[in-house]
């Protein structure tokens, strides 16, 4: 699985080469509604119930306390991006440098339980498709930063932790999500994307 994060060469988001040169040039890919669960074991069992596997790093960031859950139900509209769409040149790119991109562009990092809930109105995800969710990373019990991916590697759809740290390489064709947040919203989302990154 891990092979498959490092060499997997997904197809291009917007099917063009041109750099995006603010967030409305990325399109909403999809918007969920994030549902509200008592707590994280909730929302565990709720991927449980509809047959949605959890990877071993996934499964301890959702029970990690940093990892929380909305309490009411909201609508989240999703971007997908890959870090060539962003301009970088190169074959692969760190985190670090991709979130300050879209922090630039005005996107906001997803929160984590973005990552499960997708998981759960995703069904129809196509085989061979990863996609990063653009979080803060949440450290494992033992001091590791990561971040969550939803795919569907062909043996199943499932929910996998990989590597987060702002210098983590990742191929510059995988896609990314990010949230375009609603512009009444009072937080400014790059709050969080700065806190991320290195000072």
């Amino acid at each position: 699985m891990q092979n498959e994060l490092r060499l997997k060469k997904a197809p291009s988001v917007r099917g063009q080469d041109i750099p995006v040169r603010s967030a409305a040039d990325i399109p909403v890919w999809k918007t969920i509604t994030l549902q509200a669960f008592a707590n994280s074991f909730a929302l565990r069992n709720a991927l449980d119930a509809k047959g949605c596997k959890v990877g071993g790093l996934a499964a301890e960031i959702l029970a990690r306390p940093a990892f929380v859950v909305s309490t009411t139900r909201k609508d989240v509209r999703l971007v997908a991006v890959s870090a060539a769409e962003l301009g970088f040149g190169t074959d692969t790119v760190t985190l670090g440098a991709v979130y300050m991109r879209v922090q630039q562009l005005g996107l906001g990092l997803a929160a984590a339980e973005i990552g499960p809930q997708l998981r759960l109105q995703y069904f129809d995800q196509p085989m061979g498709e990863f996609l990063i969710i653009g979080m803060e990373p949440i450290k494992t019990w033992s001091g590791e930063q990561i971040v969550l991916n939803v795919a569907n590697g062909g043996a199943g759809l499932i929910l996998i932790g990989q590597d987060g740290r702002p210098d983590a390489e990742i191929s510059a064709t995988s896609r990314l999500l990010f949230v375009r947040s609603d512009p009444a919203a009072p937080a400014d989302p790059r709050g969080e994307a700065a806190a991320f990154l290195p000072p």
